[in-house]
């Protein structure tokens, strides 16, 4: 006998096992208290207050990167000691150190960080409207980009020269460009590590959308907020735009991966062109090629599935703006307007849970 079954129906059983996989993952804190006083610079992960998480990396040694917005400080995590130190900030807000230890530098909102193969580390400074670099070989910290006034300027010119607006996110190549998120700019950069260039590969400075298909390069970008780089894909978070992107590094053109465009919280168990989204912040890709969305105004991680193109919730329960959960299915805990995300290669999320102050990590449904 054959059995037939509704599209509908379909669907559901789709969203049913979405949600029991990820129901199957529990959620625990992996730094951080809640409080958000400076309570030190070095300890147990678990013990020292990390105010304002906002990004998160892995470093070649498979060290946890993260930063503070509070603090203006980046922090490093071992996973397997769970300790964790500073790395980089004084904990004074400013703009000062070029050429001394990181530890001494004055920073202000380092909103993401990234580290090459090497260990360099990239560290972008919002509210600083620039981006540093820690050398690995001379433990110096130096200004990479940027002059710390706000503006738009210096295409084709050196990178230090160049003027940002409020960037949020950098993405790093095997080819040896720095991508950054100038999301007051609506635009999209990118630094030749080399030459230390700057150049603007998409957007051009107006907030609309582009069209599926279209020329990356004069297509508008509607608040572009995080980005992702995979072999020949950029990925593209639109904070103002509700949606994600995908840059095609041969071909130059763009294509609408998930988000209508309007903000809002459904889809789940359909394909992510039709989800809503919310403001989101943050994206990786892990190592099943799985697509996972930090859906920050929604309170939540969604996760598109490579193959299908489907989308499902995988943390937090929509809206909550609030603690819980430890110990319990990631799907059923409660998150705080969350931003950065990083997955292990072990498949371990970690994600920033900005507003409860802490990291939190669970394992990537399988």
């Amino acid at each position: 006998m054959v059995i037939k079954l509704h599209a509908s129906a379909l669907c559901v059983i789709v969203l049913f096992t979405a949600i029991s996989k990820a129901e199957d993952s529990l959620i625990t804190t992996a730094a951080g208290t809640g409080k958000t006083a400076n309570n030190g610079v070095s300890g147990s992960a678990t013990a020292l207050n990390l105010p304002w998480p906002f990004g998160l990396a892995i470093g070649p040694n498979g060290g946890i990167y993260m930063t503070g917005c509070i603090h203006h400080r980046v922090w490093r995590m071992d996973p397997l000691t769970q300790q964790i130190q500073v790395v980089a900030g004084s904990g004074t807000k400013g703009w000062s150190g070029d050429g001394e230890n990181p530890l001494k530098a004055r920073m202000d909102q380092p909103y993401e960080v990234q580290l090459d193969e090497q260990g360099n580390m990239y560290i972008v400074e919002m509210a600083n409207h620039l981006i540093r670099k820690v050398d690995i070989a001379s433990q110096k910290i130096h200004t990479l980009a940027g002059d710390g006034v706000a503006g738009f300027r210096g295409d084709g010119d050196r990178a230090q020269n160049a003027r940002f607006r409020s960037p949020h996110s950098i993405a790093l190549d095997d080819r040896g460009y720095l991508y950054v998120a100038d999301i007051g700019n609506h635009r999209v950069r990118r630094i030749d590590l080399r030459q230390l260039t700057i150049e603007t590969i998409s957007g051009t400075g107006e907030p609309g959308f582009p069209l599926d298909g279209a020329p990356a390069k004069g297509s508008p970008l509607p608040g572009p907020r995080a980005l992702a780089v995979e072999k020949d894909s950029l990925w593209i978070v639109m904070r103002e735009g509700h949606s994600l992107w995908r840059m095609d590094m041969n071909t130059r053109r763009l294509h609408h991966i998930a988000g209508t465009g309007v903000a809002g919280y459904s889809g789940d168990g359909f394909p992510a062109k039709e989800a809503q989204l919310n403001g989101p912040k943050g994206i990786a890709i892990g190592p099943d090629k799985d697509i996972f969305i930090v859906d920050s105004e929604n309170d939540c991680i969604r996760r598109i599935d490579r193959e299908t193109l489907i989308i499902d919730t995988v943390a937090g329960t929509g809206r909550s703006r609030t603690f819980s959960g430890d110990g319990g299915p990631a799907r059923q805990s409660q998150l705080s307007q969350p931003h950065g995300i990083v997955i292990s290669p072990a498949g371990t999320v970690y994600i920033a849970d900005t507003l409860n102050h802490r990291v939190r990590k669970f394992k990537r449904p399988e």
